[in-house]
């Protein structure tokens, strides 16, 4: 089975101590196995997968790493589980992740994607070694004026719907924690927004790309609910490249040096930036179907337009997208497929993905992927 070199990302994983919230989630699962390949310890801190099929057992992921199962919310557990994993690198995704959801469940969606996140904070904030902390937000934590200009980290924070919202009040939260208590604190931390994540493993529902699979796999028409709202498309691999390289970055730092705490944007090229229907047309090139409007006018309020601008990253990191909009539709559809033909080489083609978009990145002279 083809790995990704340990020695990426200058090498800040290997035999590191890493905890991950939210371990079991999609994004989760893909960053926890990219992180073994290198060479971390990892521990986990999750509720349980949620979806089923789950990429987190699709991958053998429970017997791989310290799997611990909890919820943010609960402060006192999460201590206990932080103080004995004694990270060196934290990421913080544990979070209620759907629009539409956060409508029918709003207390528990700000109860975790605010107060989750404080509580992460306080965890951290009496640690007294030296430990880099990623908190992954979202692209839909800024104020959208349904703009066609890109948001960048200095625009204002808001959202219209709950989820929104609730990301927009994290945000602030570790704005506020990083000025109040982490100025010169051995706790080095930084937040991380990224655009529209796809890639295989994803089977949560009310999510186009899921939605698509699960209607192609049973050989019937694709639910398309917004076909004209536009979305920064990217594989899952990129905002981890970005997460990962952030925390390599921040991992060195001296309790009294605290540039890169701050928030940085990790999204697609301008050219990725395509309509539901553009996107269900491409999945189409590598998995004929056909969809249908499913267009509500009386349906909850989901912006219409997003993009976001990464200058920051790119500037002050390095980094920048490797795989173009057609080549994350096609590595994506091709993970379903092969998996839907033979589900036990899930964790065999995901490893190969990371491989590939990996040498990729080499290929572009990106500094993380530098040998």
């Amino acid at each position: 089975m083809p790995a990704a070199p340990a020695n990426l990302f200058n090498g800040a994983y290997a035999g590191k101590k890493v905890f991950v919230t939210g371990h079991t989630g999609f994004k989760g699962s893909w960053l926890c196995e990219w992180l073994l390949q290198l060479g971390a310890e990892v521990t986990g801190y999750s509720l349980p997968p949620n979806t089923q099929p789950a990429l987190f057992n699709q991958l053998g992921l429970k017997s791989r790493l310290h799997h611990h199962l909890g919820d943010i919310r609960d402060l006192p557990k999460l201590r206990r589980a932080v103080r004995a994993a004694k990270p060196e690198l934290v990421f913080h995704l544990a979070a209620q992740p759907i629009v539409r959801e956060s409508y029918i469940r709003p207390v528990e969606t700000f109860a975790t994607n605010l107060m989750g996140t404080v509580n992460v904070l306080e965890a951290l904030r009496e640690f007294k070694q030296p430990c880099a902390a990623v908190f992954v937000t979202t692209d839909k934590c800024y104020e959208n004026r349904e703009r066609h200009r890109g948001y960048a980290e200095t625009d204002p924070l808001g959202g219209h719907d709950p989820y929104s919202a609730s990301k927009a009040t994290a945000e602030i939260a570790i704005a506020s924690y990083r000025r109040s208590f982490f100025k010169g604190h051995p706790v080095k931390i930084a937040s991380a927004r990224a655009g529209n994540v796809i890639g295989g493993g994803d089977w949560a529902a009310d999510r186009i790309v899921p939605d698509s699979i699960r209607a192609l796999q049973k050989k019937q028409p694709i639910p398309v609910r917004n076909k004209i709202s536009t979305r920064p498309w990217q594989h899952v691999l990129e905002p981890l490249s970005g997460y990962l390289w952030l925390g390599a970055r921040l991992a060195p730092l001296k309790a009294h040096d605290d540039k890169l705490c701050s928030a940085f944007n990790f999204g697609p090229d301008r050219e990725a930036n395509r309509t539901v229907h553009q996107l269900v047309e491409e999945i189409f090139r590598h998995w004929p179907g056909e969809w249908v409007d499913k267009s509500n006018p009386h349906a909850v309020h989901e912006a219409r337009l997003l993009h976001l601008v990464t200058t920051k990253a790119k500037r002050e990191l390095g980094w920048r997208p490797v795989w173009s909009f057609a080549e994350t539709i096609r590595e994506t559809v091709e993970w379903y497929r092969l998996v839907h033909q033979k589900p036990a080489r899930a964790r065999e083609i995901l490893v190969r993905d990371i491989a590939d978009y990996c040498a990729a990145a080499q290929m572009k002279n990106l500094p993380w992927a530098a040998k």
